[in-house]
């Protein structure tokens, strides 16, 4: 068996070093977790640690799923009722992504210095965002931390879900598109050009579709160098018009208009704000305050201009409903119940029932469009592969008729 060296801590706060056999790591890790240690540190004797190749990888931000283990764990701790620095200390020897562990470092020497956590961890705006920040504040202020940190976790996840669901109902169509592609290229580059060899040797006129087609695949091989080149501009230059301000605005704008996915993203960012502002309201921020924060939220940047303009209006007495409506982006039905949330005094719940709604409507749509979009990409790639292969053969079935 293995040896895996371990470091981990004692209910107490205190920490062990050690080895110990085992067949593999998540079982080593299950029976360590099982005695009642932490384990932030475990790895097998012998085993190559990160090299400087690495290290371009401290200047990206962690990853989601990452930062909701950081936030169970600082749940966990917080609830034993470990000293901050304490907690900060566990969490620094936890913590695998190196950009994230530094900033951890720096946000306990600011904690030891007698900043607040919000105040420590604001100063590191890659890793930690304008709402996260709130949230911590938040409970700060309410001196209830575990509760706010339990609310935001359950959002992280939910927003994880809900990536995973879009991920999942395009991944199979891209798939298809993928090898549709790809077969129709090998028979355009491989297997027509072999034809065209052939039937040069002929001194028998083709059909009118078979020439076509080769004169087609003999132009394409002919400017297939150019014809790359530019699309690599092409896609260069819209590339560089998208980063910027005016470019993307464009762009996501025209997203929303989109036949059939245009409505889907709509819902799917209706979600992302309803969502977000209502565990906002709920940790205790205001409703001015909570929308500024909510519209980073949201990753379509015309979506986020609307939001700030109704932020706009609310500061100056309007109701979210009303600032939300008047530029006619959310759908109506949202619109009505945020209203309704607003007369009854009930908007975080209101939110969180829009929210919920609308993430179940997503989810049905999503699943019912790679219903329909699954068969459809199948008889199009089998219409277009049918379709090549029978004009290359009707010179083969015009001679066989003759005969």
């Amino acid at each position: 068996m293995a040896v895996f060296a371990y470091r981990v801590a004692r209910p107490d706060g205190s920490t062990l070093d050690g080895q110990t056999e085992g067949e593999e790591e998540h079982l080593v890790r299950a029976k360590l977790e099982g005695q009642g240690f932490l384990v932030f540190r475990l790895q097998q004797s012998g085993a190559a640690t990160a090299g400087l190749g690495l290290r371009w990888h401290a200047f990206r931000k962690v990853p989601i799923q990452e930062f909701l283990v950081f936030n169970q764990e600082l749940l966990a701790l917080v609830k034993a009722g470990l000293p901050v620095l304490r907690v900060w200390d566990l969490l620094i020897e936890r913590a695998n992504h190196s950009g994230f562990q530094q900033a951890l470092r720096t946000a306990r020497q600011d904690i030891r210095g007698g900043a607040s956590i919000s105040e420590a961890l604001a100063k590191h705006p890659t890793h930690f965002s304008e709402l996260y920040i709130a949230t911590i504040k938040a409970g700060e202020q309410s001196g209830n931390l575990a509760e706010v940190l339990q609310r935001f976790i359950a959002y992280l996840k939910l927003i994880i879900g809900l990536r995973q669901k879009v991920s999942k109902a395009l991944a199979y169509p891209g798939f298809l598109v993928l090898v549709g592609i790809s077969v129709i290229g090998f028979l355009l580059s491989y297997v027509v050009p072999t034809f065209v060899s052939v039937y040069a040797e002929s001194s028998k006129s083709l059909p009118l579709a078979t020439q076509l087609l080769l004169d087609l695949v003999t132009g394409v091989q002919a400017y297939v160098v150019p014809g790359l080149v530019g699309l690599a501009a092409l896609g260069l230059a819209g590339r560089t018009y998208y980063m910027t301000p005016a470019g993307r605005l464009t762009v996501d704008r025209l997203l929303l208009s989109v036949p059939v996915m245009g409505s889907i993203f709509v819902e799917h960012y209706t979600v992302q704000l309803t969502r977000t502002l209502a565990t906002l309201l709920a940790g205790g921020t205001q409703l001015v305050d909570a929308l500024s924060l909510a519209r980073g939220a949201i990753s379509n940047r015309y979506v986020s201009v609307v939001v700030t303009g109704a932020v706009e209006e609310i500061r100056e007495g309007t109701t979210l409903a009303a600032a939300l409506d008047r530029p006619k982006v959310f759908p109506k039905l949202a619109v009505e119940m945020l209203s309704v949330g607003e007369e009854t005094g009930s908007l975080p719940a209101m939110l969180h029932d829009v929210a919920e709604f609308y993430e179940g409507d997503l989810d049905l749509r999503l699943t019912q469009l790679t219903t329909w979009i699954e068969p459809v990409l199948l008889l199009v790639m089998g219409i277009l592969v049918g379709a090549i292969v029978i004009v290359m053969y009707l010179p083969v079935f015009q001679m066989a008729g003759a005969v």
